[in-house]
């Protein structure tokens, strides 16, 4: 085996994407100088494809509403309207809270949510989510609003009885800079049926992400690990993504995959069935440095930029994946509900001085960027400091707003 392991490695080296099962091979590895081997080779590729600075963006996530008609088996966002603890933010608070991203020195909005049936303008949930662009872009033309899943997309398709590329181009043309790669989880339906039965297969994912390609709307990419899938499965979806980038390069797309986002699974306040299922609250830390290095030997040719969660392992395991093929610690969001209603523990904020901190641990440079992964020099109309944000920026705002 640990022949084999090196003959992989050495072709990660020399420039060769490698196969599914090589790749599978790599994830079984639990010998202790079979991992460091791994982990090596994810440091040498991560260095020469992406350097040796980490870039991290100054953001702000907005979840305008947890009103939501899926009853995904791994989510503790998600309410009913009226149920105790249901949110949707109107107009005025969604502003407010762009308008304090800005004074911090903000250059992107981040924004998702539920799929909330009500949530239309004169009967159209593409009107809604319209309104939901232009009251960000409207008074502040120069952030980058990265926004809507494809499963929004696929939603609000299914809502107006348009198609998906009539809804992509509808908000790209309102401001919508790029697309989440978010509601991937694992791109395997045998997965899917049971983590996520109501959300869209494998191949409505692909088609809508191919669609904003197509368009030219950039997308990121992710996979929600370390719950039921196996090493097989995991694989799989890397394959589905390079595969899926490979044809937008080769056909000289004008936007492609700018990330690939590790999201280790949190438990803590799943449904019971499925945290049963796992047996675990929390993510472990190894298996996802593990895949967090070989996603860089497998994806790294095609996708750059690796990035993992600091919200879902703790600030220090983030600057951990930062040795495992990571070269970029993310965002400091302000504020986070999705995973933290989850259970996890890595926080809902981060400062950009706690980011810069945690990459100057490890003795490597650091620079701001915007979403794309192009150079931020300067960040017009910001209050903050090197000491991070004013506290009104930590503190979570109460969700008994309305639209």
């Amino acid at each position: 085996m640990g022949l084999m392991v090196e003959a992989i490695l050495q072709s990660a080296i020399a420039g060769d994407d490698i196969s599914a099962a090589a790749g599978e091979c790599l994830l079984r590895q639990r010998d202790p100088a079979m991992v460091a081997a791994i982990r090596s080779t994810a440091d040498v590729l991560r260095r020469r494809q992406a350097g040796d600075t980490v870039t991290y963006v100054v953001n702000r996530n907005i979840n305008y509403t947890n009103i939501c008609e899926q009853h995904c088996n791994f989510c503790a966002f998600r309410r009913d309207a009226g149920q105790g603890g249901a949110y949707w933010l109107s107009w005025e608070t969604i502003w407010a809270k762009t308008r304090e991203a800005v004074q911090q020195g903000a250059t992107e909005i981040c924004m998702q949510g539920g799929l909330n049936p009500e949530a239309q303008i004169d009967g159209s949930a593409l009107a809604y989510y319209l309104q939901l662009a232009r009251t960000i872009k409207a008074e502040f033309p120069q952030l980058h609003l990265h926004g809507f899943s494809p499963q929004e997309v696929q939603f609000i398709a299914r809502q107006d009885d348009i198609s998906y590329s009539q809804v992509l181009e509808t908000l790209q043309e309102a401001g919508v800079g790029s697309l989440p790669g978010t509601a991937a989880e694992v791109l395997d339906d045998s997965v899917r049926r049971i983590l996520c039965p109501e959300k869209i297969n494998t191949a409505t994912w692909l088609e809508i992400v191919g669609l904003a390609h197509e368009i030219g709307l950039p997308t990121t990419s992710t996979l929600l690990s370390g719950h039921i899938e196996t090493p097989t499965q995991q694989i799989r979806h890397l394959e589905q993504l390079r595969q899926l980038q490979r044809a937008a390069l080769d056909a000289g797309k004008a936007a492609s995959i700018t990330e690939f986002i590790l999201l280790p699974f949190v438990g803590q306040e799943a449904p019971k069935p499925l945290r049963n299922r796992v047996g675990r609250d929390q993510p472990v830390l190894a298996d996802a440095l593990l895949l967090t290095a070989v996603a860089r030997i497998y994806l790294g040719n095609w996708i750059a930029n690796h990035q993992p969660s600091w919200v879902k392992l703790g600030l220090a395991g983030a600057t951990q994946a930062l040795t495992w093929g990571c070269n970029d610690i993310g965002g400091t969001l302000m504020e986070e509900h999705i995973t933290s209603m989850a259970g996890a523990q890595g926080g809902t904020c981060m400062t950009v001085a706690q980011l810069q901190g945690a990459i100057a641990s490890l003795g490597r440079p650091h620079r701001q960027r915007d979403t794309l992964y192009g150079d931020v020099s300067a960040v017009t109309g910001s209050t903050s400091d090197s000491t991070g944000y004013t506290a009104s920026a930590r503190q979570s705002r109460s969700h008994s707003f309305t639209a």
